[in-house]
């Protein structure tokens, strides 16, 4: 049975994080098991230990919440790893693959790391991602972008990620959402999810938001997500934000849920999801929003369109930081009810044919035994 430690960054439970989380279920059945090195406290932790997953505790910052220096981090590794002897390292960031690359290349332990991020690297950070074994991108864009960079494009491949049509999947709005933050049935919620932070682009929405208020007096917006960065730019991008969703033409219009475990059922309660990112290499929430059959507005960023390909019709893909194209895109689609009910059915049903989540953890354990195989016939 083999062995798979796995490497994870962030105590929080992002779209990286829960695109792991939900395939440890159907890989342990293939006889892969699982420990994490990752931190001990938080969500993350919380949801591996939930799925019988060993954590063992990595501590990457100091009392100042600092990042410790890269080598002092590789020694640490590497002395996990040299006790918990496993047959693969699987790192579930870009970073992640930063990290480990040259420790399991001195160690002669396969790695495979995950590129869920499309970033300038440097040479340095390429040659660290080329020391592992395999490296999985979560969509072409991705791949081709770090390609293009130097890395190799011998060991990197296209994975999806899946989503589990099971949680995620059509179902007739019941208005408790409008019950619980106290709005009339009559009123439209538009819903944005995601971290609060810029490359995200609610600051879009918002402004866009702004010039239809008086247009569609009965639209309201559904801001799911929260800031996780500490740095003095994130925290004024929140506090921006949240002034832009409740005052002037939008006050009492913008309704911060925070982080939310039932994002399945708000999927069902919203008329539209908007996604106004500025960088996006897959979107887990628009897999999300797909499968459950929302009509999407998103930004024609990364591997958005690989998701919604123009010729499948199942959303409006819109140039990113567009005020113009969004307000246009919205407005159509607040005022044909039948158009956004197509879209719906259309995403849904793609999300069926390419982003089903038992044949993207096919996929994944696949490649997990094509490395080990590979490793055997190379000893």
């Amino acid at each position: 049975m083999p062995h798979v430690a796995l490497l994870c960054e962030y105590p929080t439970l992002n779209g990286g994080e829960r695109s792991l989380l939900s395939t440890l279920p159907g890989l342990v059945p293939q006889g892969f098991h699982f420990t994490a090195i990752a931190p001990a406290e938080g969500p993350l932790a919380d949801a591996l230990t939930a799925q019988g997953v060993k954590v063992v505790p990595f501590v990457m910052t100091d009392a100042a919440a600092q990042r410790l220096a890269q080598d002092t981090l590789r020694a640490a590794l590497s002395e996990y790893l040299r006790r918990l002897k496993p047959d693969l390292v699987h790192a579930n960031s870009l970073a992640m693959g930063r990290l480990v690359g040259p420790v399991a290349a001195e160690l002669g332990l396969p790695s495979v790391a995950h590129l869920r991020d499309i970033v300038g690297l440097s040479r340095q950070a390429v040659d660290d991602l080329n020391a592992n074994r395999r490296l999985l991108a979560v969509s072409r864009a991705a791949r081709d972008y770090h390609v293009a960079q130097g890395v190799s494009a011998e060991k990197t491949h296209v994975l999806y990620n899946g989503v589990d049509r099971v949680c995620f999947r059509p179902r007739p709005p019941t208005g408790w959402l409008h019950r619980e933050l106290g709005l009339p049935p009559e009123v439209v919620l538009v819903g944005s999810i995601g971290q609060l932070v810029l490359r995200k682009g609610q600051d879009v929405l918002a402004r866009v938001a702004a010039t239809l208020a008086e247009r569609f007096p009965r639209v309201h917006y559904a801001i799911v997500g929260s800031r996780f960065s500490q740095k003095a730019e994130a925290a004024a991008f929140e506090e921006a934000l949240r002034r832009s969703f409740n005052s002037g033409p939008l006050a009492g219009r913008g309704h911060f849920l925070g982080v939310r475990g039932d994002v399945p059922a708000i999927l069902s309660e919203l008329r539209l999801l908007v996604h106004a990112a500025r960088q996006e290499p897959l979107g887990r929430v628009l897999l999300e929003a797909a499968a459950a059959g929302v009509a999407v507005i998103a930004s024609d960023v990364g591997g958005t369109r690989e998701i919604f390909p123009s010729e499948a019709h199942a959303a409006r893909l819109v140039p990113p930081d567009d005020p113009a194209a969004l307000a246009a895109a919205l407005a159509e689609l607040l005022e044909d009810e039948p158009l956004r009910q197509q879209m719906g059915a259309a995403a849904a049903a793609r999300a069926r044919q390419v982003f089903d989540l038992e044949t993207a953890v096919a996929a994944l354990a696949e490649h997990y035994r094509e490395v080990l195989g590979n490793v055997r016939r190379e000893s």
